[in-house]
């Protein structure tokens, strides 16, 4: 596995990482896993590297409702980072793959020792902050069709690249619209050439169109740059897109 996929921790410089890097450990997250529950202790923090993890909210009588999605850009498992040991939200592995992964107290002990580490999240978790206040004003105002190219585009840049497998089912439980809604405007932005969709595989096909069909909160709540190839930083551990 390519560690420095992940981009907080490539954003470190090598001595800050060296310090790190002897308590992650690799693992691979499956699909529909589910890492932590609302109320639940963490006993784990995930950096993802190739995997990327919704942030989903409960509500009585409703399906779970995503209000956040992390992928190489960041970790899950935040609130330790504030002093916190429970997580507020189920935590749900969206698009299986790697991450590395570090026990609660050798994290903890991280933030302390590398405060390099601290400031990098503190950055991450402000921009998540963000995106969570930006993702909810979406399903309050935003119709389907744009808030399915917001989020075909967040799990794009997340990813480093624009296939991934997702079903309509899975999709319209995450934006907290009925299937059917999905399914209409999937085909409709397959039938504009902007992405192809065949067995629970989706591939953008025109990112520019995508983005133009997307509402403006795709710009708002992104907390990385759009996917693009990436370079090596001076010092750091390094990036690769």
């Amino acid at each position: 596995m390519d560690v420095t996929s992940n981009l907080l921790l490539a954003s470190l410089t090598r001595e800050d990482y060296a310090q790190l890097s002897p308590d992650l450990s690799p693992v691979t997250l499956a699909f529909g896993e589910v890492l932590y529950e609302p109320g639940t202790h963490i006993g784990w923090v995930y950096f993802p590297t190739t995997s990327f993890i919704s942030l989903l909210t409960l509500v009585e009588g409703h399906l779970a409702l995503e209000v956040g999605l992390v992928g190489r850009e960041g970790m899950v498992g935040t609130p330790l980072a504030l002093g916190v040991d429970v997580s507020p939200v189920r935590t749900l592995v969206q698009g299986g793959g790697s991450a590395l992964r570090m026990t609660h107290d050798a994290f903890v002990k991280a933030v302390r020792d590398v405060p390099a580490l601290q400031i990098a999240l503190n950055v991450y978790i402000h921009s998540l902050m963000g995106q969570i206040a930006q993702t909810a004003a979406c399903n309050r105002f935003h119709v389907v069709e744009a808030r399915l190219a917001r989020w075909l585009l967040m799990t794009r840049d997340r990813v480093g690249g624009g296939t991934f497998r997702m079903t309509h089912e899975f999709l319209s439980s995450m934006l907290g619209v009925r299937r059917e809604g999905v399914t209409v405007a999937a085909h409709e932005f397959q039938s504009l050439g902007l992405i192809e969709y065949s067995r629970g595989k989706i591939a953008i096909l025109n990112h520019t169109g995508l983005e133009r069909a997307a509402c403006s909160c795709y710009r708002r709540s992104a907390s990385i740059p759009p996917w693009r190839p990436q370079v090596s930083r001076r010092r750091r551990v390094g990036v690769k897109g």
